[in-house]
């Protein structure tokens, strides 16, 4: 009677137990934030029923697997799972196996904790293990960890099969081989009874191995958690095999003496007492950052020190191709902060070949093709940074290095045919509508430059630019003199015009509701130099400051002021009104001439090199 009650209530704890498992196997392969419900019920039901009636080797064996791979559990699960292994019956070799293969370092193996419950749990069930041979054959992998302290209670696993040497020791007259393997296991683990077994000579025994040692790719993996750094750490500089060895096996320490060695390199240089080539160790460098995926702290510093004393000519391939552009990857992380860092360092380098072409009578070809390189490549880093931050100041560092290539690409330096690469579309229209009168201002100083550049450079080549390129530009000069000039903002009837970039229907739009606001004014005036959100104040300001003068001269007083903005028509009517009497083109005039004055004279320079009515009186 009580045998047939107990027999349905196992099948249905077995049932439990296993849909349990089954439960716990799919969660762990979800993240905490997608899961419908806390795992941690289920985990105390998995080792409650595991105390009560024990693991069968199915079982048993899947969670293995869950402990010793990479899942989603949180560590505490994982932990409480393995301390509440009690195995129904022996354990396999494969169990044996898959726990051993989990010890070690590794983004794949187990936290260290988990390892260590995993391998007092195999010193709890040894005597339960099918076969003892299972345990032997991961002897060498337990040995070789002995030095990590997280998981050192694995001496006790090489110890179990150590009595039997211990015993050996005794029988063959103390051998020095294995009285040498009996100190390591008393040195690391006291508490071993090894007894008079060490004593006498004994065999020197090395836990690690050199690289001088490693011969070919299958001798690296086999010893990778053994090797030992070279003394001379720097020499990982330049030795692929090391490289790897800190890519695979990751050492804060060792990381902090290359960066020392950098440190001291980088003083001795500024200090000029440096024998060495810079070019060959930006080479080694290079091979170092590419290969261990580091990027020392120093290397910006070391960078910057070697293009003070660059020629500008050797080794540029290597600077910017093979070094500048790995750095640049390794150092950005998604924040303005690093792509203004790296702009920075750009604009830099820039100025420095700027003044080194200054110093040359002859520019060669391939001088001129890295330095229009460099400018397209960062085009793209600044329309990045501007869509990332929007302040002031960020406008102001992508200014400073186009500013910087205008000099390249205008004047004196645009007689060695330095190619005219112009910022792209989206980035000149983002410059151009903020709200800072000064950025506006370098923007368009910026554009009359490009123009001159551009003019000067078809004349002598006009095949090396698509009419198309050239179009593009234009596009930048006839919107942004629509906007200020000739009060026909977004238009796009006339040629190279390209509205700025806005979609028709939106501009549509925009115009529909400045009608529907009855102000008598219209969208395509609202960004000229009256009505402009941005210069529309120092417009109405240099016309106050007329009226004020003319008050001042207490000959006639003024009628009627201005309230602003002013226009074609409010001048007219002022002037009938008995206020001042100035013409539309003397007025804006007067105003070109107020903002450069006030150090604002790049919208100036743009009109008057861009209008065809203003080339004259320029």
């Amino acid at each position: 009677m009580s045998q047939r009650q107990t027999e349905p209530d196992e099948s249905q704890e077995a049932t439990e137990f296993q849909k349990t498992l089954s439960k716990i196997i799919q969660v762990s392969t979800l993240t905490a934030k997608r899961r419908e419900s806390s795992i941690k019920p289920d985990v105390e039901t998995l080792n409650s029923l595991s105390y009560d009636r024990g693991v069968l080797p199915a079982d048993l064996n899947e969670l293995i697997n869950l402990v010793t791979t990479p899942n989603h559990l949180d560590q505490a699960s994982l932990a409480s799972i393995v301390r509440n292994l009690y195995p129904a019956s022996t354990v396999s070799n494969e169990v044996v196996t898959k726990v051993v293969g989990s010890i070690g370092h590794g983004r794949s193996k187990p936290s260290l904790a988990i390892q260590g419950a995993l391998l007092r749990w195999l010193v709890m069930i040894y005597h339960i293990i099918r076969s003892q041979g299972a345990l032997a054959r991961g002897y060498s992998v337990l040995f070789s960890l002995l030095d990590t302290a997280a998981i050192r209670y694995a001496i006790y696993l090489p110890s179990l099969p150590g009595a039997n040497m211990l015993s050996l020791a005794r029988q063959t007259g103390n051998d020095p081989a294995l009285t040498g393997l009996l100190r390591v296991f008393k040195d690391y683990y006291p508490e071993i009874i090894v007894g008079e077994a060490t004593r006498g000579k004994a065999s020197a025994f090395n836990n690690s191995v050199s690289l001088e040692e490693i011969e070919n790719a299958d001798g690296f993996v086999k010893a990778l958690e053994t090797i030992e750094l070279p003394n001379q750490l720097i020499a990982v500089l330049g030795d692929p095999l090391l490289q790897q060895l800190f890519l695979l096996k990751p050492d804060a320490e060792a990381n902090q003496r290359v960066n020392n060695w950098l440190s001291s390199y980088a003083h001795d240089m500024i200090s000029g007492d440096s024998d060495a080539n810079p070019s060959d160790i930006l080479a080694t460098l290079r091979d170092y950052v590419s290969s261990t995926k580091n990027f020392p702290p120093m290397l910006f510093a070391l960078i910057s020190e070697y293009l003070k004393t660059w020629d500008g000519r050797g080794g540029r391939e290597l600077l910017y191709n093979k070094l500048l552009q790995p750095l640049e990857a390794k150092a950005l992380d998604d924040t303005a902060a690093s792509l203004a860092d790296i702009l920075q360092f750009y604009t830099a380098l820039l100025r420095r070949w700027t003044v080194t072409l200054a110093s040359v009578d002859q520019l060669s070809a391939r001088a001129s093709s890295a330095t229009a390189g460099l400018i397209t490549h960062v085009n793209g880093l600044c329309l990045t940074l501007l869509q990332t931050s929007s302040s002031i100041s960020t406008h102001s560092m992508v200014l400073d290095f186009y500013e910087q290539g205008a000099l390249l690409m205008s004047g004196r330096y645009n007689s060695f045919r330095i190619r005219v690469v112009i910022p792209p579309s989206p980035l000149a229209y983002m410059l151009y509508f903020t709200p800072s009168p000064t950025t506006v201002s370098r923007l368009c100083g910026l554009l009359a430059k490009y123009k001159q550049g551009l003019q000067k450079a078809m004349s002598t080549s006009r095949s090396d630019y698509t009419p198309e390129y050239v179009n593009e530009f234009n596009g930048f000069l006839m919107d942004i003199c629509n906007c200020l000039w000739r009060s026909r903002a977004f238009n796009t009837k006339d040629a190279n015009s390209h509205g700025c970039l806005i979609p028709k229907h939106i501009a549509e739009d925009l115009s529909l509701y400045i009608k529907g606001l009855d102000t008598g004014a219209s969208l395509a005036s609202l960004f000229s130099l009256s009505h402009s959100p941005v210069l529309g104040l120092l417009s109405i300001t240099y016309f106050r400051g007329l009226e004020d003068a003319e008050l001042e001269k207490g000959t006639d007083e003024l009628g009627a002021r201005h309230a602003g903005p002013v226009t074609r028509a409010t001048l007219a009517s002022l002037a009938e009104d008995g206020g001042l009497r100035l013409t539309w083109d003397e007025y804006r005039l007067g105003v070109l001439t107020y903002l450069d004055q006030n150090g604002m004279g790049g919208v100036g320079q743009l009109m008057y090199n861009t209008m065809t009515t203003l080339m004259k009186k320029g």
